[in-house]
């Protein structure tokens, strides 16, 4: 790997050395000093010459070296080794017969002031200017220092008109939210349309969504069209250990929005600046209580901002304090929901624009077969899927890539290192065949796309994919006990076919649990307790309370408990008797999972009516004429224990247990 060397730090570095050497060179070092009775006795031998006179020195030179050796030892030792004159000084004394003894003994001298500019140029003002460059060199570079000076200042990024790179033409899916800011930005554009008639601008807007469904997105979108300056900043940028901080910054950041009015303020991330005050008794007055108290007052205080919009994003709207969402602080709220069918495929086209795709590419079944999926979701389909075509080295981006994306997007990744022994594979083929027969057993549920026992993610070993032919917003009863089914069909099968069960049900059963706990005790899809809401959030009814006023009485949980049970018990034995109906088509479909690991829909539907699984597909007709084909993988891997173990469990063919 290449070194980057910093300029900066290497002239700093060289800037240090000069100072140093500069400082060696031109101060040099004091002379030795010796005591003023020796001074008196060398001027009276006439061994000192060339002496300089100040207030309160006095430096000469000595003449011999026998006059360096009269003086003590412990002076003579500090003078350096060489030929004479030897330079040296001496504290002045108040001797008014100083100079009439120099003149006798005929010794040049001088007078001068104690300051040295030289000395005093080199020893204070240099340095001091070389701190003060390289303070300011520090300064421009940013780091700790220029942040802990700057630290009541706003952290905002201003943008201005197209900086971002985002228009509302890069969002789709969210038509509604993009109609509503698309009148802030025509009310910034032509406000006499709107002020001739009295109306006025919100002042606040809030965009709630789940994450990734595009509210940062919208915020970028709508700096790209605005025509006025577009501050972004993060909600925990306000937050600091220093108390005070966030409030300055506040109304530093709002100082700065008044002065380039109109413009739009956008805060990422509300809730970790606004969440409802006094929720901790202990610290009742702490500084995020104190900055949001800051923003309430800046929103709607004595002083109007006038011009200045307020643009915020959060996906935890229920954590907000009140105060912030009346009307007159965030007066509009746009809700951003999950993309709808038509939404995720007109996301998809938004994403693959600069995708070159197939002629077999079909936008509108991607879109069917991401049902939940928000648009980052979709962005990172989309982009797996040409990743997977560019390590294939395909010259475009296939139907088949795009499987391969959604299966590792839904699923995760493949694990091909993942080795399994012949009874695991057996057991995990004849599970996903029980969830793939019950569910297309079933009127009310989503037909299967694909079945695979393909290890995939983190404890993955098999799934069953449905696809929705519509988006459902309300579900009905029997819908939920359909898909109650489909969760237990799996270790249903397990138990019909080997009399035992493994441990690979555990999420389908927290699931079926999770889904028969909300029919009863929310839904009010339960004869007993019938038409009550049970739910442990907090706010049920008194009458199905306990004494704390927030978990259900010991008598209601109870029947909510025995319930649960109930649907599932009924839901294990309706499963069992629709495999043990169709026990030939489970044994044709685990069948067919060991073989090739992977149905498909068309094939899982023949395999159901009763074809075996030697003629499905056109890969499995050989011709007479033309030798056999090669084993597929998953044999070759498995060996011959794998249909070995198959046709034993096969033939012994129990009954259910009883």
């Amino acid at each position: 790997m290449e070194k980057k060397f910093d300029s900066g730090s290497i002239v700093l570095f060289i800037g240090v050395l000069v100072l140093l050497a500069a400082q060696v060179l031109w101060l040099a070092p004091a002379p030795p000093a010796i005591a003023y009775s020796d001074f008196q006795r060398l001027l009276a031998a006439h061994e000192v010459d060339s002496l300089v006179i100040t207030p309160t020195r006095i430096s000469g030179e000595l003449r011999s070296e026998q006059a360096k050796a009269s003086l003590p030892a412990s002076d003579a030792a500090t003078f350096t080794a060489g030929k004479p004159p030897y330079a040296f000084t001496t504290i002045r004394v108040a001797d008014e017969s100083l100079p009439a003894r120099l003149a006798a003994a005929g010794v040049r001298y001088r007078g001068a002031l104690d300051s040295s500019w030289d000395s005093l140029l080199l020893a204070w003002i240099v340095p001091l200017v070389f701190f003060v460059i390289v303070w300011q060199f520090l300064m421009r570079r940013g780091g700790g220092m220029r942040d802990f000076m700057s630290v009541g200042r706003s952290r905002a990024q201003v943008y201005l008109q197209q900086a971002t790179g985002t228009t509302f033409s890069d969002i789709a899916g969210i038509d509604e939210a993009k109609k509503e800011l698309q009148q802030i930005v025509s009310f910034l554009c032509h406000p006499e349309r709107y002020r001739r008639l009295g109306g006025k601008i919100p002042k606040g807007i809030l965009i709630v969504g789940a994450p990734g469904t595009g509210k940062t997105l919208l915020a970028k979108a709508l700096a790209g069209e605005a025509a006025v300056p577009f501050f972004s900043i993060s909600g925990s940028s306000f937050v600091e250990m220093f108390v005070g901080v966030g409030a300055a910054r506040v109304r530093d950041l709002f100082e700065q929005a008044q002065k380039q009015a109109p413009c739009i303020v956008f805060i990422d991330e509300l809730d970790a600046l606004g969440k409802v005050r006094g929720a901790n008794p202990v610290s009742g007055n702490d500084e995020r209580e104190q900055t949001l108290n800051q923003l309430l007052v800046e929103m709607d205080g004595f002083q109007p901002n006038a011009g200045v919009i307020l643009l915020a994003a959060t996906n935890r709207p229920e954590t907000l304090d009140p105060a912030l969402l009346r009307p007159g602080r965030f007066d509009r709220h746009i809700a951003i929901d999950r993309p709808d069918l038509n939404g995720r495929r007109q996301i998809l086209a938004v994403h693959a624009r600069g995708v070159p795709l197939a002629p077999d590419v079909d936008l509108e079944e991607l879109a069917a077969r991401t049902p939940g999926c928000v648009g980052a979701d979709l962005a990172n389909i989309v982009n797996e899927a040409a990743l997977h075509a560019a390590e294939a080295d395909h010259a475009n981006v296939s139907m088949a890539d795009f499987d391969e994306a959604i299966d590792r997007a839904l699923a995760g990744s493949e694990r091909k290192s993942r080795v399994m022994n012949a009874q695991e594979k057996v057991t995990i083929a004849y599970h996903e065949a029980g969830h793939a027969l019950v569910a297309q057993s079933r009127a009310h549920c989503d037909p299967v796309k694909k079945v695979s026992m393909i290890p995939r993610g983190v404890a993955a070993l098999g799934y069953t994919q449905q696809v929705p032919t519509e988006d459902r917003y309300v579900l009905r009863r029997s819908e939920l006990l359909d898909r109650l089914d489909v969760l237990i069909g799996g270790r249903a099968s397990e138990e019909l076919v080997f009399g035992d069960v493994s441990t690979g049900a555990e999420n389908d059963l927290e699931r079926a649990t999770t889904m028969a706990w909300h029919m009863v005790a929310r839904y009010g899809m339960s004869e007993r307790l019938g038409l009550a809401n049970c739910a442990d959030d907090g706010a049920m009814p008194k009458a199905l309370t306990g004494v704390d006023g927030a978990r259900p009485a010991a008598r209601t949980a109870q029947l909510i408990d025995d319930e649960v049970r109930r649907l599932l018990s009924d839901a294990h034995e309706r499963v069992m008797r629709t495999l043990a109906d169709q026990r030939d088509a489970l044994d044709r479909i685990a069948k067919r999972l060991l073989e090739r690991e992977v149905i498909e829909h068309d094939e899982l539907l023949t395999l159901i009516a009763g074809a075996e699984p030697a003629a499905v597909g056109a890969a499995a007709q050989p011709d007479a004429a033309q030798p056999a084909a090669a084993p597929q993988a998953p044999l070759a891997a498995g060996g011959a224990s794998t249909v070995t173990a198959f046709a034993a469990h096969v033939s012994q063919r129990p009954g259910p247990p009883q």
